[in-house]
């Protein structure tokens, strides 16, 4: 057949050729235009969480500058219920990035997950400012007549849309901007303080960009914030779609879970409480009572794991007190400075425009860090360790709320003034609110300190599968902290009847409340130093048991076997080592 087709074959021949050598020119430059194309991919990446990160920071810190504000002058909240509505809705918008980041990842899937967040973060925003900023230009229309929505409908819109928007900053925080996106795998503790130390700099230029931007809305036309917010929120929907349908968001490795880690330690205490100890006998941890050669449900692997990171568990639960002091900025800090004279001359200045004071020593000090442990390693000494920059923050936290105690005592022996916010007459301190600079400096300086210590910290002492998980349980303690500052202010309120934490603050006593925060804060420091030694060598990197399959087989299998007392225990053991 191919002998009676002559011309049939050299033609196939030639087009076969012809198809085959076709790709090849578009084959070539591929080379040339592969690191192009991938440094455009990493740009355009970068520009757009650089805009995710702005547009989130704007409509979050535009939320939580006004929310004590509107609780106090439109609600007639007293000052320590608006204080903990501020505090829980900060504590929640810092725990749903690792909740809803969990449930992208096991049940519903991130592009879902990312949609349903956007449009709950447009819902939040839309709704806040349309039901619940304290501006009169809003409210009252051209012939002077209020809304007559109801207080009730009112809060329960205003707490709706606090909800909403907290869950949707979660969904936008764990899947556009995960600290995990950055490739740290093959980085020195040097280089990863430095990358920590620039990239709590840029967010917080970030944040200074988002206060001044505040600070001048809240000083013109106060209507604009209104339409700005959701504006800005339909941005952020925006980017996020363009960046899940061109594959820019950076999806983590799979190394365990917070479920898992929960997992093991209760079942290490169920098997504690229940002393199972005919089948597990005597053990090096009590977390290894969780393994399945003891008794337990979890396997070698889990349960190790969990021991690296339980070394950790000090250092995340001495954080809690320390970041109820960092709360202090939008809850202590603000009614004081709400209490004090804003007057600059004849203008009137914001009450977030005091945030930025204490984003100035973030920015002056990452530099300068940078250039002292660069000059460190220069003449080859070492630098401080992290664990001690920690103490030194901490110990700057402690000296911010003694000192705002102080100024607190101070601004009261000041006469009292008439002084308009939000169309509202408040008598108030006639110190200027410049005094309180010091107390907002100082607990600058002490973030500048510690977060990214914590991060350092966080990330070198765990394996590199299971360091999501450890910067998931950092975040954790810095969500739990803004719970602990809200019940403490409850507790304290109670407590004192109210005179620790007053509405009215010329006729209370807020200072002891600085100064028992100050005090607690103080006892926090000491045991951080006195724990700080576990943390001082960064060198020995936590590391996890890779075991394999059959192995964790014999062990299961020998277990069964000592419950019924069959076993030579040594040529067992010897066996399953040989196999690790």
């Amino acid at each position: 057949m191919v002998i009676g087709d002559p011309n049939k074959l050299p033609d196939g021949r030639g087009q076969l050729r012809r198809h085959s050598r076709a790709p090849r020119p578009d084959r070539a430059p591929r080379p040339d235009h592969g690191p192009p194309r991938k440094s455009r991919k990493k740009l355009q990446v970068i520009i757009c969480v650089l805009l995710v990160e702005l547009c989130e920071r704007f409509t979050f810190f535009g939320i939580v500058c006004n929310t004590i504000l509107f609780c106090t002058v439109k609600l007639g909240y007293d000052n320590y219920l608006a204080a903990t509505v501020n505090l829980c809705f900060i504590g929640a918008s810092t725990l749903t990035p690792v909740l809803v980041g969990w449930f992208a990842e096991t049940c519903l899937g991130r592009s879902k997950v990312l949609y349903i967040c956007s449009f709950l973060h447009f819902f939040g925003t839309v709704m806040l400012p349309v039901v619940a900023f304290p501006f009169e230009d809003f409210y009252i229309d051209t012939h002077h007549r209020t809304h007559q929505l109801k207080p009730l409908d009112q809060q329960i819109l205003f707490y709706t849309g606090l909800l909403a928007v907290a869950l949707g900053i979660g969904g936008i925080r764990a899947i556009l901007c995960p600290i995990g996106a950055y490739s740290l795998q093959c980085y020195n503790q040097h280089q990863l303080l430095s990358f920590f130390n620039w990239f709590y700099w840029l967010v917080n230029l970030n944040s200074t960009v988002v206060f001044l931007g505040i600070a001048y809305i809240q000083q013109s036309v106060a209507k604009n914030l209104a339409f700005l917010i959701p504006f800005t929120s339909v941005l952020l929907a925006l980017i996020a779609i363009h960046m899940m349908r061109n594959n820019l968001t950076y999806k983590p490795k799979k190394g365990g879970s917070l479920l898992t880690t929960l997992g093991v330690f209760l079942n290490s205490i169920r098997m504690c409480c229940l002393h199972y100890r005919h089948l597990s006998g005597d053990v090096g941890s009590w977390l290894d009572r969780a393994k399945e050669n003891n008794g337990g449900r979890y396997s070698e692997t889990h349960v190790e794991n969990v021991k690296v990171l339980a070394k950790l568990f000090p250092l995340y639960g001495l954080q809690l007190l320390y970041r109820a002091c960092i709360t202090q900025i939008p809850s202590g800090y603000y009614i004081q400075t709400m209490n004090s004279n804003l007057h600059l001359t004849s203008l009137l200045l914001p009450i977030g425009a005091m945030n930025v004071i204490s984003i100035i020593p973030l920015l002056l000090l990452a530099p300068l860090i940078e250039c002292v442990t660069t000059c460190y390693l220069s003449v080859e000494k070492t630098p401080l360790a992290p664990a001690k920059v920690i103490t030194l923050g901490h110990a700057c936290a402690t000296l911010s709320v003694l000192v705002a105690g102080l100024s607190e005592l101070h601004r009261k022996s000041y006469p009292l003034v008439e002084q308009t916010l939000s169309g509202k007459v408040l008598q108030v301190s006639s110190m200027p609110c410049f005094h309180l600079a010091p107390q907002y400096i100082l607990l600058g300086l002490a973030e500048a300190l510690v977060t990214p210590a914590c991060s350092l910290i966080s990330f070198q002492l765990t394996p590199s599968h299971i360091r999501g998980i450890s910067l998931h349980f950092l975040t954790l303690s810095y969500g739990g902290g803004c719970f602990l500052a809200a019940f403490i202010v409850q507790l304290v309120y109670f407590l004192s009847g109210g005179s620790f934490y007053p509405d009215t603050l010329h006729e209370g006593n807020l200072e002891r409340f600085f100064f028992l925060l100050a005090s607690l804060m103080a006892v926090n420091t000491l045991v951080f130093w006195r724990v700080s030694y576990r943390y001082i060598d960064l060198s020995v990197r936590g590391k996890a048991l890779a075991i394999s399959p059959l192995a964790e087989k014999l062990l299961h299998y020998k277990a069964c076997l000592r419950f019924y007392d069959t076993v030579d225990r040594s040529y067992t053991t010897a066996s399953i080592e040989s196999i690790l």
